[in-house]
């Protein structure tokens, strides 16, 4: 049965979580439809800035399981979050922030302590030929330069906002995009003269976006927690998965994209 969600989260029905969780992650116990013999697909929801690693790290988990198939659901964490309380089948929940977090365990969902596994930082996202010539974080104040954040809720909007605050930048964005990939798009398919991205996404989109540096970044660095899902389908996997990411393996994939150690 599906949880009550507060007033301030719009309600999902099952039908949509359902069929998120299938196009998303496919199916989270015995696949033996696929001719596997009993074969088991682990089901792992994860912040959209994790893309890369998460789907190396994956593959790496199957390679040392056979048999096991590892599925992604990548989107932004405070989606994610809505999605586990209120019964979409997941066995791994690893966010943006201990904020979108707390809602899973607040909800009772989480089944264990998470453990914050890595940290990330903003960069302003520009174009290649950077035709705002954007330079520094106040230069996303000026009138008629057409930037996009990620939505407040969203842990990258969230540090974004505390950044500018931090900075005393006012900033009236063209839009407010999901997740941190959206942002990405928009600047790579030059439909923005600027973002706000986490530094290890522009540096997965070389030569698609330009990443400045800015100082003010210090003040908005985003932990990452990790958990294992309450009735996770796959339990036992669930856990070992967890110790990947919080091994030597998983911390030199993490760090190798740009990643910060916790």
């Amino acid at each position: 049965m599906f949880k009550r969600t507060s007033a301030a989260v719009p309600a999902v029905s099952l039908a949509v979580l359902t069929a998120l969780a299938a196009a998303g992650c496919g199916d989270t116990g015995d696949d033996e439809s696929s001719g596997g013999g009993g074969s088991k697909t682990l089901t792992v929801f994860a912040a959209a800035s994790l893309t890369e690693t998460f789907t190396a790290l994956g593959k790496t988990f199957e390679s040392a399981h056979p048999g096991v198939k590892v599925r992604f659901n990548f989107g932004g964490s405070d989606s994610l979050a809505q999605g586990i309380t209120q019964g979409a089948p997941a066995d791994v929940f690893a966010s943006a922030s201990p904020a979108t977090m707390k809602t899973v365990t607040d909800a009772g969902d989480a089944d264990g302590t998470p453990q914050v596994f890595t940290r990330n930082r903003l960069v302003i996202a520009v174009p290649p030929k950077n035709s705002g010539k954007v330079a520094k974080l106040a230069d996303l104040s000026r009138s008629g330069l057409k930037v996009v954040l990620c939505a407040p809720k969203v842990p990258c909007g969230a540090a974004a906002k505390k950044a500018l605050a931090a900075a005393n930048v006012k900033v009236e964005p063209a839009s407010e995009e999901s997740d941190v990939k959206a942002v990405l798009t928009k600047v790579s398919l030059d439909e923005a003269d600027a973002g706000l991205v986490y530094r290890t996404d522009a540096k997965a989109a070389a030569g698609k976006v330009k990443a400045i540096e800015f100082p003010e970044s210090a003040k908005a660095v985003n932990d990452y927690p990790i958990v294992e899902v309450k009735k996770a389908p796959q339990d036992a996997l669930a856990k070992q998965f967890i110790q990947l990411v919080l091994g030597a393996q998983g911390r030199a994939v993490l760090t190798g994209a740009g990643f910060e150690a916790p």
